[in-house]
């Protein structure tokens, strides 16, 4: 029998999963067909990964600005919760005339009017997001976090891969701490990157590797620090911090040292083969705890 998430105890065992860019989705759809349940995949055309069709159990392609469609969809194979992984690249949007070009259907039109067509409303990455999920709502389908289906997905505390901190290095991580959190709070980002104390980049729409990677830049010298954390208003539902072998790749070549992450309010993509690449390309990898860096009481044990 498949396993339920706490709190929604149901006898239905079909899951909708709303498909984009990166590994993070085909994770999840491989982890929901574990344990049982049946999976009714959408990939975001020029975004979603192909080998998903071969995973689930019933799989399209959906247009970006097709939100209809994609409900109705969802409908018809009998999906009535659901749940999203993977990245849009938010640059895109504001690229000239792209709210037009992706051809929205009526549905999409009517709830990203305000936002891009009336700007009466913001374009923060969760106000869109939430927009998102609440036309789903209105359609009877209800989404999850991805992480109530595979609680394994998130990091544990500790040490991930590497040594222990050195004090420079947590100065370094405690200052990233705090200012990510400051960021997060305005829907800004969710990494800096940090060097003595001082602030190279902090992400904004351009993602977390092109922050890594404009670190490296500016920052010749390397062994830098990057703090990736949670929104103190972070929705599990989406846009949750996730981290993967990508990540150190991009830290390894722009000259990054030191990876600190939250604690169970990250995900790690692939576990082993992370902590394997981490101790190849000589990253330490941490994960913190919010408790930990709030206490400010002195050095914690990672």
């Amino acid at each position: 029998m498949p396993t339920t998430p706490a709190n929604n105890a149901t006898d239905d065992n079909t899951v909708g999963l709303l498909a984009a860019w990166g590994r993070f989705p085909v994770v999840v759809a491989e982890a929901l067909k574990r344990d049982g349940y049946r999976v009714c995949c959408l990939g975001v055309k020029g975004y979603a990964d192909g080998n998903l069709a071969r995973v689930c159990d019933e799989f399209d392609w959906v247009g970006l600005a097709k939100l209809g469609r994609a409900s109705k969809w969802f409908a018809s194979h009998g999906v009535r919760r659901a749940t999203m992984a993977g990245k849009i690249h938010k640059v895109n949007l504001f690229q000239p005339m792209t709210f037009w070009n992706l051809l929205p259907d009526w549905t999409t039109f009517k709830a990203f009017y305000p936002h891009f067509v009336a700007r009466t409303s913001d374009r923060k990455d969760d106000t869109l997001l939430l927009a998102v999920v609440d036309t789903f709502a209105k359609g009877g389908i209800e989404f999850l976090p991805a992480t109530d289906y595979a609680p394994e997905l998130l990091i544990d505390e500790g040490v991930v891969a590497g040594s222990e901190l050195t004090t420079a290095e947590y100065a370094d991580v405690e200052f990233g701490w705090h200012l990510a959190k400051q960021m997060g709070q305005l829907d800004v980002g969710q990494s800096v990157c940090i060097k003595g104390q001082a602030v190279l980049a902090v992400e904004a729409v351009e993602g977390t590797d092109s922050c890594i990677a404009r670190a490296g830049e500016l920052c010749r010298q390397g062994g830098f620090t990057v703090v990736k954390t949670a929104k103190p208003q972070q929705d599990m539902r989406f846009d949750v911090p996730t981290v993967g072998q990508g990540t150190l790749e991009t830290m390894a070549e722009a000259g990054g040292r030191v990876l600190a992450v939250e604690a169970r309010k990250t995900i790690l993509l692939e576990d082993s083969a992370f902590r394997t690449a981490a101790n190849r390309l000589g990253i330490t990898v941490v994960a913190i705890s919010p408790k930990g860096m709030d206490s400010q009481g002195g050095r914690q044990a990672a």
